[in-house]
């Protein structure tokens, strides 16, 4: 019997007509690539001739293969800079970040800032060797608060997590379990702050009361009675760091009553208190530079901002460019203070003195190109970066960063201090150059007041929450919403950011934890 062949395809035909030929692909341009570094300039390698089709994960791996000597690829961030002389909109973006090729984001951009023949200088920067997933659900819903919660903060190894609010109690949430596992009473006015000791033995609480107390946070007990001297509601909290004194750190209190008192967990007593401030002291925050045990920086209602050294209370610097009250301070160091010898890989020291050097390794890699930054934010709708312990030293701003049309609510430094993120009560958050205070991009979708703001730990996200009722992850590659997270039922007071957790809490006295 004869073999029969099968009858031959049918023609996809799309509404009677043929389907079209594909088109030949467009021939793409060569052009000249110069690599340099994000961080000072510097060339990473040699001009080379690329074809403008190179993905990005192409250049990545041709980058590692031209600048690095280690086996190990280093993960980078590509963008190119827009000449400074366009006419750009207020608020767009500054730069363009490569996320697909040179072709279709640089060639193609809008602004036809860039063709084939010129040099495209391409700006990269390493990026960490983790990466955190994006929150993308309400996991828990923790009831428990009777007010609203004014503020919460993961530990340093984001196994805890505690919450104070109006009801006069601070909470501790076992994130395990994603239940509660101690309620601390003891405050006689609302807990308006708690802070973490950076190797999690304890947790401070500062109140409208004037108290700070100290809790064991595997028991929830209190540690003595109340540390009592300033006369007016605490209005933040800070350790000492870990690299400067691993056995005992030191906490400082700063109040409406304009003082900051710096308090020895051993004695339970005032070592000094500072009084150069003419009105309430709104942050106090503790830092690594200037001397063998830190200095501590001020910010207060008096416009001013002071710098102390941290061994005696002696005043070093004022600050006295802002015209307002400056309501917000931030460190480029505050992530590798606030989580001490803890890092991604989860490793626990088995001693003080090994705490102490884990903490002084990760403080001083994060300071081998820059010193100490801070950023002040103020109701004059502006801030300002300041780097007074550079070579040489200087009380001048190194830049005045403007864009806010109402005041700044908030500033944080990205965990490697290469950005900074201000928040506003124009509903806006702003992403700046840490080190130069350049302006990058404006992040709108909030439809009100963005008071707090939180990054992840490897940089790439930053979280929002606002008066709105919804906390916004944003992607900073793109500068647009990764994620809205709706769910609580008003405003949103606080926010953190630890691993793939989120954290927030409100006016609605509710707790959520949100995850992938």
């Amino acid at each position: 019997m004869a073999t029969r062949l099968p009858p031959p395809k049918r023609v996809k035909v799309y509404h009677g007509v043929p389907e079209p030929e594909p088109e030949p692909p467009k021939p793409s341009p060569n052009i000249v690539v110069q690599f340099v570094s994000e961080e000072d300039g510097r060339s990473l390698a040699p001009a080379v001739n690329l074809p403008a089709s190179v993905s990005r994960e192409q250049l990545e791996v041709l980058l590692n293969k031209l600048s690095s000597e280690e086996e190990d690829p280093v993960p980078f961030s590509f963008h190119v800079s827009l000449p400074e002389d366009r006419d750009t909109k207020p608020g767009a973006p500054t730069r363009i970040v490569i996320s697909k090729s040179l072709q279709d984001d640089v060639l193609t951009h809008p602004s036809g800032a860039f063709t084939p023949e010129d040099v495209l200088v391409v700006h990269c920067s390493p990026q960490s060797v983790f990466r955190v997933r994006p929150a993308t659900r309400c996991s828990s819903t923790l009831s428990g608060h009777t007010s609203p919660i004014l503020c919460a903060s993961f530990s340093p190894t984001g196994n805890l997590l505690a919450t104070g609010s109006g009801d006069t109690t601070a909470r501790l949430w076992d994130l395990n379990t994603e239940t509660p596992s101690h309620t601390l009473q003891g405050h006689i006015g609302w807990v308006l702050c708690v802070e973490w000791e950076a190797m999690e033995r304890k947790l401070a609480t500062g109140g409208h009361d004037g108290h700070v107390r100290l809790w064991e946070p595997k028991t929830g007990k209190p540690i003595g009675d109340a540390l009592k001297g300033h006369s007016k509601w605490i209005t933040s909290l800070s350790w000492e760091p870990i690299h400067l004194n691993p056995s005992s750190p030191r906490v400082a209190s700063s109040s409406k009553d304009g003082t900051v008192r710096v308090w020895s967990t051993l004695t339970r007593r005032t070592e000094y208190t500072l009084g150069g401030h003419s009105a309430s002291v709104n942050v106090v925050k503790w830092g690594g530079a200037g001397g063998p045990k830190g200095v501590l920086y001020t910010a207060s209602s008096d416009r001013t901002v002071r710098i102390w050294d941290a061994e005696a209370g002696r005043p070093m610097h004022t600050l006295k460019d802002h015209a307002h009250w400056v309501t917000t301070l931030a460190l480029n160091t505050d992530f590798v203070l606030r989580t001490g010898p803890f890092d991604h890989k989860g490793k626990k020291p088995t001693s003080d003195e090994q705490a102490q050097e884990l903490a002084k390794a990760r403080y001083d890699t994060l300071l081998r190109t820059t010193p100490e930054l801070l950023i002040s934010g103020s109701d004059d709708h502006t801030l300002f970066l300041w780097s007074p312990f550079a070579s040489p030293p200087s009380t001048k701003p190194v830049a005045r960063l403007t864009g806010h049309q109402r005041q700044v609510s908030h500033v944080a430094f990205s965990p490697d201090g290469r950005w900074a993120a201000s928040a506003g009560w124009d509903g806006s958050v702003r992403v700046w150059e840490g080190r130069t205070g350049k302006f990058v991009a404006t992040l709108r979708g909030h439809v009100g007041a963005v008071y707090r703001l939180a990054w992840s730990a490897d940089g790439r996200l930053l979280v929002s929450a606002s008066k709105d009722s919804t906390l916004k992850i944003w992607d900073l590659k793109t500068y647009k919403i990764k994620t809205d997270l709706p769910g609580h039922t008003d405003e949103v007071y606080c926010v953190d950011f630890v691993a793939d957790k989120v954290v927030s809490g409100g006016r609605d006295r509710t707790v959520k934890i949100w995850r992938n």
